[in-house]
């Protein structure tokens, strides 16, 4: 059963992460955080994007904001 485990081992620590060893041994902090700025940059369209049709409902007057909505309100 333990050489399962190694097995999975193998598979992600020299098969699926091993180009990110790339940028792990980079002089540059920019560039070894690159793949974190790109989630951060993504993240951030999908919050604005979010954003944006949560104030178009809003606007639409779609959304329930009465007190019987929740009872705990």
């Amino acid at each position: 059963m333990s050489k399962f485990w190694y097995g999975i081992e193998d598979l992600f620590v020299n098969g699926l992460f091993a180009p990110y060893d790339f940028f792990r041994f980079m002089g540059n902090w920019w560039g070894s955080n690159s793949v974190n700025w790109i989630f951060a940059i993504i993240g951030f369209v999908a919050m604005v994007y979010w954003m944006k049709e949560l104030k178009i409902f809003n606007d639409n007057g779609e959304e329930d904001k009465s007190i019987t909505s929740h009872s705990y309100l």
